[in-house]
């Protein structure tokens, strides 16, 4: 398992399941075109960029670069990396015909073509024997209220809000974001300033 310091943009779920397997680094999805519609997912990809740089990830194909296109314009190229895999035809193993252009995708890849890739593109490969921020741990969130307690959800929402994040996102998803964007003490600070209505 190869640790990457930068976050790693794809367009789908299957995608994601091949990289989660080959680096260990925070992997977010397009979902496909839902990323030309979903604006917060976007501030969210922004953030992370500017953060901890965002090495793109598409497909070969056309909706790949056209998806890689959209992100280019929208985040500034400073915190951008693009990784691209070489035009290899053929189907993945789930699908019953090839895509469109009959190219494998992200998905299809063999684990050593997409550290090449990534390495191309210049991921930063981190050491074994670097020291661990202090991450925000689903028991910070309940301590602070975030989840399992009264007006749990309500809270949720407002801090997503608050920090301009996807409000539908689940309390995994919101868990991994705060553990990009901030550490607990900034948490805790941001958290104090939240006004709770209970009533």
């Amino acid at each position: 398992m190869v640790k990457i310091r930068e976050a790693i943009l794809v367009e789908g779920k299957y995608d994601k399941n091949t990289l989660s397997q080959i680096v260990d680094t925070t992997i977010l999805e397009t979902a496909g075109f839902g990323i030309f519609k979903d604006k917060k997912q976007l501030d969210l990809l922004r953030k992370v960029a500017q953060k901890r740089g965002l090495i793109v990830f598409t497909d070969s194909d056309g909706a790949g670069f056209v998806i890689r296109n959209h992100i280019k314009s929208a985040i500034p190229a400073q915190f951008l990396k693009h990784a691209f895999i070489p035009d290899i035809y053929g189907k993945e193993r789930r699908k019953a015909a090839p895509g469109k252009e009959g190219k494998l995708g992200v998905e299809g890849m063999r684990p050593e073509i997409i550290l090449e890739a990534l390495k191309r593109a210049g991921a930063t490969v981190e050491g074994e024997c670097q020291t661990a921020t202090s991450s925000i741990t689903k028991q910070d969130l309940m301590e602070l209220g975030l989840s399992g307690g009264p007006n749990s959800a309500e809270k949720r929402l407002l801090l997503l809000k608050k920090l301009d994040l996807p409000e539908h996102m689940s309390a995994n998803a919101m868990l991994q974001a705060l553990n990009l964007l901030y550490n607990l003490d900034e948490l805790t600070a941001i958290i104090s300033g939240l006004e709770i209505n209970h009533g």
